[in-house]
């Protein structure tokens, strides 16, 4: 089965209507895990998609959020960032060059003293820091 298939088949297992719109930009996120920005998937998608608005890419991608299709990550201070990778991880955000890098998170190994009493349903970590590549330079 190929990817297009296969994305649709997702949404309507989570009674999301596969049109145009919403199959292209599940796809760029999938094919995309630069943790791309409602403005960054617009301009990717809107030379092949004329009708295109920012408007249906919010929506859009709401509704992916709302029903566990993606994530939407609060590394930005003024923008929200999508992954469609669901599994556990952590972000990682260089300040200087401002890529968004994943890196694994065991969740057994994380010590939260003090919520002893509360059951976490879900975890974000995003670190600021440099990377690897901008410490070279």
């Amino acid at each position: 089965m190929d990817l297009d298939q296969r994305i649709k088949d997702k949404m309507m297992k989570n009674n999301i209507r596969p049109s145009m719109p919403r199959t292209r930009i599940y796809k760029y996120l999938l094919e995309h895990r630069n943790h791309p920005t409602v403005d960054t998937i617009y301009k990717a998608l809107q030379s092949e998609l004329f009708s295109l608005s920012k408007t249906t890419v919010y929506n859009t991608l709401a509704l992916f959020t709302d029903k566990g299709l993606v994530r939407a990550i609060g590394i930005e201070d003024k923008e929200l960032r999508y992954d469609a990778d669901l599994h556990t991880h952590g972000h990682f955000k260089c300040v200087k060059c401002h890529a968004i890098f994943d890196f694994e998170l065991d969740l057994d190994t994380i010590n939260l003293q003090g919520l002893s009493q509360f059951i976490a349903e879900d975890y974000h970590l995003n670190v600021k820091g440099v990377c690897r590549n901008c410490q070279e330079v």
